[in-house]
């Protein structure tokens, strides 16, 4: 979790950094193009501060909701609810990667204020996605790797010591064998449950760090804009998918069993980086353009890193791991209720695509 933390607190400086120095590159055609459509800078001010509010609020909502599940029991990890909520959000997940931030990474990067070579004679986008997808693998496989055989050589260290004393210290040699195979099988038990506790971790810091690359992205795209029928739209959609997007991401890290403290710092930092994107948007709007090549360049591999990161984890380990595992293929019921939350959350998050 502190490495985490730090990537937190270098990422945001680092994108600043790039905004800053960009120059703006954009060609004449691009900027004329750029301010067509309505443009009211004193009304969509005033839509930024709603969103501001309004985002903040839906997310700490959203992130919050299954952290609290003591008060409401129906949203305990072991209840049916909490399995049918966590498809609906992982449904979100997947429609705002595939329908949301895939397609502005394509826009961005084959924009026609891009040179043509090389940037629409390679499918840059596609090729971004598919390696952050490959980190998100990797990263995924090694820390289970080297947890398992950490607890593995742990183990077979603990229970050498303990046959060592059951021998010495025990007479009946039956008995203290006996002792030592329950001690065992105790310990793989324990051993499997602190698998699926760092399994969980990994995938709430993993889907965490997508989610906060795009949601820097778009907060920022909101704060330059001074469009308010861009902009109004755009408020509600994100409230939205901020609300059911954190009810996954929270479910994840109530599973993953933090600390309170690990907790709360995960939950503001999803909670308040859209709102802090729409900040620095505002307070960058003087420098930045959205038809610049840098900048074009820069949000459109955020973008296509976020998308790869974004489907990974709602396809892998979010739907295929609950899907595929026991307690949904031992209930067919269940397993149909979570399979029309997945695509009512898909299908209403894809729909929405239609506006903002």
């Amino acid at each position: 979790m502190a490495s985490l933390s730090k990537f937190h607190a270098l990422s945001f400086p680092i994108v600043v950094l790039i905004l800053l120095t960009s120059t703006p590159l954009a060609f004449a055609q691009c900027e004329a193009e750029s301010m067509h459509g309505c443009h009211d800078k004193a009304e969509a001010k005033k839509l930024k501060i709603i969103a501001i509010v309004s985002i903040l609020v839906a997310s700490m909502i959203g992130v919050c909701s299954p952290l609290f599940s003591r008060l409401v029991p129906a949203l305990r990890p072991d209840k049916d609810l909490f399995l049918v909520v966590k498809a609906f959000s992982s449904g979100v997940i997947l429609a705002t990667g595939y329908m949301h931030v895939l397609p502005d990474a394509f826009n961005d990067l084959t924009s026609d204020c891009l040179p043509e070579d090389p940037w629409r004679k390679f499918p840059f986008t596609t090729f971004v996605a598919m390696l952050s997808a490959l980190v998100a693998l990797i990263v995924d496989s090694f820390a289970n790797g080297m947890y398992k055989k950490r607890s593995a050589k742990a183990l077979v260290t603990g229970n050498d010591e303990m046959l060592e004393n059951g021998n010495t210290q025990i007479e009946n040699f039956g008995h203290g064998h006996g002792h030592a195979t329950e001690k065992i099988i105790s310990n793989d038990g324990q051993d499997d449950k602190e698998s699926q506790v760092l399994r969980h971790r990994v995938i709430a810091q993993v889907l965490e760090l997508g989610i906060i690359v795009h949601s820097v992205v778009i907060g920022l795209a909101m704060g330059t804009s001074d469009n308010p029928c861009t902009i109004r739209p755009l408020v509600a959609a994100i409230c939205f998918h901020q609300l059911f997007e954190g009810m996954g991401l929270g479910g994840c890290i109530l599973q993953a069993e933090y600390r309170l403290k690990t907790k709360a710092i995960m939950a503001f930092f999803f909670a308040t980086t859209t709102p802090f994107g729409i900040v620095l948007g505002i307070g960058l709007s003087s420098v930045y353009s959205e038809t610049s090549p840098t900048e074009l360049i820069v949000v459109g591999i955020l973008n296509a890193c976020s998308a790869g990161l974004l489907n990974y984890m709602a396809m892998v380990e979010l739907l295929a791991a609950e899907f595929m595992g026991p307690k949904l293929q031992a209930n067919m019921k269940l397993q149909a209720w979570a399979y029309i939350a997945v695509f009512l959350g898909s299908g209403v998050m894809a729909l929405m695509a239609k506006w903002a």
